[in-house]
């Protein structure tokens, strides 16, 4: 096992890799950039190193830096978390011929799934699933309404290079089509550097479902089961729990496998090891591959709870050469857990709330788990992403869940700046939600302030 851990990420998700490194015996760096230079990440880790000023692209995206601290800190491996460099293949590569460990899948791997429309061709191949769209990147405008016309509008627009639900729209006929394809064309080379876009068909009101998997050097891969990620805002993902309601008390049992086979089947076709998700649409009784994350997702904590699997522990283990114990039989959902993102935002029209946190109280009780970035006196900036906290909330039932859920939302107290709690609430208080009837286009219709 690695003696020194260089966490290469920020916040709440950096904080949380360190907790679980040191209780590992392992001893931590955190970089930082000058906005983040009071948070606790930076304070609780062994070492810390400046990477340079508050724009990402100076600190965290800075890869030369991020090596150069590794270097000069003696870590044997480097952990990205999620967002800024954990995709970056060619970040990977350089860890590797520089002697560190990447806490990741090997780059081979994450270059097969960073192009979605070759993921979509190359898991296709093995037998999975695919929501129908283009096998390729569309060239210009005239072959994607060409395209559509097979495809059958309304027709989804997506950045070949990309995720987030950036450069991505939908187009209900030809006209709509040639206005969303610029836009989605110019959005993807902003965002990632390449114009490539692809077509999928659009639902209107599918469900996003999502599945866990870790997978050795070995050769030995699992699944560690499902997460219903359906609430969403702009194709961001506001609530997630472990297990999907679909599959609710033994409910629709062929789906279920239908869905972790492809989702395994996904993994391996991409050579895939350490921990990352598969994600898949749910319409009308089927699923279909949408993308693989070749990372650990912002609401795996939700199948920690649920599974009583240690994901980073085993990323770390797994990075380290060790075969992966746990066995496919091994994996039960005990309980359901809920994961609600803490925005600093305007719960109702949803605009950025930066500011200092004047009063921080977390809540506290039977089932509550919170992963902060943040602690009270600390200023949340307009530098990065508005998250400042995740509260994770798991109960026997879902109605359990729910229910800790509310009294832990009504307990938490952030003061000096907006955020969205009030929304959250109104989301469990929704009957739809509670009756577990959920859609991606579920704020559009429920919740309503």
């Amino acid at each position: 096992m690695f003696k020194k851990l260089l966490i290469a990420n920020r916040g709440e998700i950096s904080r949380r890799i360190g907790q679980v490194a040191r209780g590992m015996g392992i001893s931590t760096v955190a970089v930082y950039s000058d906005a983040d230079a009071d948070l606790p990440f930076v304070k609780e880790a062994d070492e810390a190193v400046r990477l340079g000023p508050a724009p990402a692209k100076d600190s965290y995206l800075n890869i030369p830096a991020i090596l150069e601290a590794a270097k000069k800190t003696g870590a044997q491996a480097v952990h990205p978390g999620y967002g800024f460099v954990s995709e970056n293949a060619e970040f990977a590569r350089a860890c590797t011929e520089a002697g560190i460990a990447f806490v990741g899948p090997p780059p081979e791997a994450m270059l097969r799934m960073k192009d979605k429309s070759q993921a979509r061709k190359l898991v296709a191949a093995a037998g999975v699933p695919v929501v129908p769209g283009t096998e390729d990147v569309v060239p210009d405008v005239g072959t994607a309404v060409s395209a559509a016309e097979s495809i059958g509008y309304p027709v989804l627009c997506k950045a070949a290079g990309g995720g987030g639900g950036i450069g991505m729209a939908a187009a209900k006929d030809p006209a709509e089509l040639e206005k969303v394809f610029r836009q989605c064309t110019d959005r993807a080379k902003a965002a990632f550097g390449r114009e490539g876009v692809y077509l999928e068909r659009y639902f209107s009101a599918p469900r996003h479902i999502e599945v866990q998997i870790l997978g050795d050097h070995h050769g030995h891969l699992i699944h560690a089961l499902e997460r219903e990620c359906s609430i969403q805002r702009r194709h961001q993902k506001v609530v997630e729990e472990a297990g999907s309601p679909l599959f609710a008390d033994g409910k629709n049992p062929e789906l279920a496998q239908k869905l972790f086979t492809a989702a395994v089947t996904a993994a391996k076709a991409f050579g895939y090891a350490n921990a990352g998700t598969v994600e898949f649409l749910y319409s009308d009784g089927n699923v279909y591959f949408i993308e693989m994350n070749a990372r650990l997702q912002v609401e795996h904590p939700v199948t920690e709870l649920t599974t009583g699997l240690d994901l980073i522990g085993w990323q770390l283990r797994i990075a380290a050469g060790e075969p992966l114990t746990v066995r496919q039989e091994d994996v039960k959902r005990r309980g359901a857990a809920l994961e609600f993102r803490i925005y600093a935002e305007d719960p109702v029209k949803f605009f950025p709330s930066p500011g200092p946190l004047k009063v921080f109280v977390p809540p506290t009780g039977e089932g509550v788990r919170l992963d902060a970035g943040y602690a009270e006196g600390n200023i949340v900036t307009p530098n990065y992403d508005p998250m400042i906290a995740k509260l994770i909330v798991s109960g026997a039932t879902r109605t359990e869940a729910i229910e800790r859920s509310i009294a832990a939302l009504e307990q938490f107290r952030i003061e000096g700046i907006k955020t969205n709690i009030p929304l959250h609430l109104r989301i469990l208080r929704d009957p739809a939600f509670r009756a577990g009837e959920l859609d991606t286009r579920f704020l559009e219709n429920h919740a309503k302030p």
